[in-house]
């Protein structure tokens, strides 16, 4: 594998320390991550975690609209967000992250459909918690890490949450490229009960590029650009007492493409991108629907230790493009070729997350956290057109008893941590019939089943008050798509057991790090390996899935460097370089590189921001992707990098409220994006442009 760009990371690391110079006396506040099953300071957790404050969200959500393309900014790591409803090939240092609202799962591992990051407003996202890194900590799914989004709560301190907001955004000052959306959220806490109500409503229409051609939309997985969404947002909470509390929250969310538009292909080996013109695609414009149900029950002083009780309900419903692909044909319904249908998916979870940390158990400084998770998962995916059942009802059921131990020593300096989680998982499939297009292949259902001892161990020591070292290696898992397999299935006398193989996709992920805080310095450094022996690639052969086991190892660097004057002045740097290989022939030797779909590419981000005025407050904004060569992939699958700068002023008035003007690739930068430049099954009419200028007038007003 490739070794790090060491010299290139100590040069930026030494610049930024330069640039920023040292200086004491600010404190620092401490935040707790509520990710990490234990409401842990983040000083305390043995790996790189990030906080994404409100503050910092609007200052992206300024620019753009979409969460995702806001987040993969602050995460270098984190692959840059297509502008499209999918997150397809998004991955976080390399691998799949679990997407979780209020540490509900959001993500559809039985039958992946890469929609997993768009089912809240972000204007009811109080902060993003994102944990680095495979982990155990939340179950299934996480072999990238965590990507939380926690949701508003009511004033703690009785005053009356009344927040109104609107945007405007324009691509092209024309008809076809203004945008906007309005949100409204009333809360108040009474006594020893609070409420939060919140409605979104954003309608896009399309998207143009640096050359002010409109940009393609995504036929297949779905698309922003041409869309409306609507969230309903409800959370309730009631004090039974000094140390009991019950809390409810509901979610709907919908977004649903208008219709209104067309590929128009591009060429992708003449490097033309698709465009889109007036027009309807046929069938029914894709969306996604989420519902969250959300009841939890805390007690924080049960036996001198802390109880949280969560029961959930998730129902996820997405409707994708179609085609007359060979897959879909059934001469009993139409002539060959002439068959046009479109996928959907559905995943219906719900489940319970015990969880109990006591302090100080058995002796000083050990706090021991112990619990017990239960999941239930029935996905499927249909052909919406014709009624036809696709991938058949798959069910999941999970149980995962999990203990967690830490140690504090010399003052509190050091601490020890050290875990184990038992994942036992059952998948039920019954009979059934695959569809024409797979020869009407009957298939015996079964009932497989696995068990896996997850572990974990960290070190984190504060060497002085200003610098702490870190060090952990952890598991995680997912599982691997099984209904991709079940769909293609095409050969006689085949059933269930022989044809997933259940084994999870474990990844082995250690990290070594070091965070350095003094006055308004903030420096943070950390080198992660992350390997896994049974990696998972799909595969299609003769119209066939096929699931492949081969071994992958990803390594990185990441660096974060910022610096908070005393006038207000800001500045910051973000670094992020990955390595993956995989072992292609299956000699036990990793020989290829990873391509788009799996690595980011290496990316320096850079900010300054500042009041400039009593009431202004300017912001600057630049990312560079680098380029990347992927080895042992094709030519055309390499990456060209680019460059782009946003910039965000805000005014704010007592009496008017908050007024923010946002201009995102302020330069007008023409780019194909990443994910059409390096994914291997990017065609003519999915090679897509990355999104020009576009300005935002927003306001926002609290009452």
């Amino acid at each position: 594998m490739e070794s790090i760009k060491y010299s290139t990371c100590i040069l930026l690391a030494c610049n930024a320390l330069t640039a920023v110079g040292v200086s004491a006396g600010n404190t620092i506040e401490e935040v707790v991550v509520s990710a990490s099953r234990t409401n842990k300071p983040i000083t305390a957790i043995p790996n790189t975690v990030k906080i994404i404050d409100r503050d910092a969200l609007e200052a992206q959500l300024a620019l753009n609209t979409s969460l995702l393309d806001g987040l993969s900014f602050m995460v270098p790591s984190l692959t840059p967000a297509h502008q499209k409803m999918t997150s397809n090939g998004v991955t976080l240092r390399g691998r799949t992250p679990l997407y979780m609202s209020d540490g509900v799962p959001q993500s559809t591992p039985l039958r992946n459909g890469e929609r997993s990051g768009y089912t809240v407003d972000p204007a009811f996202i109080e902060r993003v918690e994102v944990i680095y890194g495979a982990n155990a900590i939340q179950g299934v799914g996480a072999t990238g890490g965590v990507i939380n989004y926690v949701t508003l709560d009511a004033p703690e301190n009785g005053d009356l949450l009344q927040k109104f907001s609107a945007k405007l955004t324009t691509d092209n000052f024309e008809d076809d490229g203004l945008h906007y959306r309005v949100a409204g959220i009333v809360g108040k806490k009474v006594d020893n009960k609070d409420i939060v109500l919140g409605v979104a409503h954003d309608v896009q229409d399309l998207y143009h590029d640096g050359n002010g051609d409109p940009v393609a939309i995504d036929p297949i997985q779905g698309d922003t650009m041409d869309s409306r969404s609507w969230n309903v947002f409800l959370k309730g909470g009631l004090d039974l007492d000094e140390d009991q509390r019950l809390e409810a929250t509901g979610n709907y969310f919908k977004l649903e493409g208008d219709g209104d538009y067309r590929v128009v292909t591009g060429d992708m080996l003449a490097g033309i991108p698709a465009t889109s013109e007036s027009g309807q695609e046929d069938g029914d414009p894709t969306y996604n629907k989420a519902t969250n149900v959300t009841m939890t029950y805390s007690h924080s002083n049960l036996l001198d230790g802390e109880l949280t009780l969560q029961g959930f309900y998730y129902d996820f419903y997405a409707l994708y493009g179609g085609g007359t692909f060979p897959a879909f044909q059934d001469p009993s319904i139409a002539a060959n070729g002439t068959l046009f249908d479109q996928s959907a998916l559905s995943s219906e979870k719900y489940g319970t997350k015990l969880t109990y940390v006591r302090d100080n158990t058995f002796w000083e400084g050990l706090q021991v956290a112990a619990g017990l998770d239960y999941l239930h998962d029935k996905t499927y995916q249909e052909l919406a057109q014709t009624g036809r059942i696709w991938v058949p009802e798959m069910i999941y059921k999970g149980w995962a008893p999990f203990v967690q131990l830490e140690q504090r020593l010399v003052d509190d300096r050091l601490r020890i941590s050290m875990g184990a989680r038992f994942e036992n998982v059952e998948l039920e499939v019954p009979d059934f019939t695959t569809v024409a297009g797979a020869n009407s292949t009957s298939v015996a259902g079964g009932e497989p089943s696995f068990e896996e001892l997850l572990g974990n161990f960290g070190v984190v020591f504060d060497l002085t008050e200003e610098l702490t070292l870190f060090a952990s290696y952890a598991e995680g898992f997912t599982m691997p798509d099984a209904g991709l397999i079940l769909r293609g299935v095409n050969t006689a006398d085949q059933s269930i057991d022989s044809l997933i193989d259940l084994q999870p996709v474990v990844a082995d992920n250690i990290e070594v790090g070091a965070n350095f805080r003094r006055g308004g310095l903030d420096l943070a450094a950390s080198y992660f390996w992350s390997d896994s022996d049974l990696g998972s690639r799909i595969l299609v052969v003769d119209g066939i899935g096929e699931l492949t086991r081969q071994k992958t190892e990803i390594e990185g660097l990441e660096i974060t460097a910022s610096y908070r004057f005393d006038s207000g002045i800001a500045t910051g740097l973000g670094y992020s370089q990955l390595d993956g290989r995989f072992d292609s022939d299956g000699d036990g030797a990793v020989d290829k590189d990873l391509d788009g779909r799996n690595i980011a590419p290496d990316r320096i981000n850079l900010y300054v921001e500042a009041p400039f005025a009593t009431d202004w407050y300017g912001r600057l904004q630049f990312s560079r992707l680098l380029d990347r060569d992927f080895d042992g992939g094709l030519p055309q699958h390499d990456f060209e990098g680019y460059d782009l700068l946003d910039a965000l002023v805000s005014f704010r008035d007592e009496e008017l409220g908050k007024f923010t003007l946002g201009i995102e690739n302020l330069l007008n930068e023409e780019y194909i994006t990443y994910y059409s430049q390096t994914l291997t099954y990017v065609n003519d009419s999915t090679y897509f442009a990355g999104r020009g200028r576009a300005v935002s007038l927003g306001w926002e007003k609290a009452f």
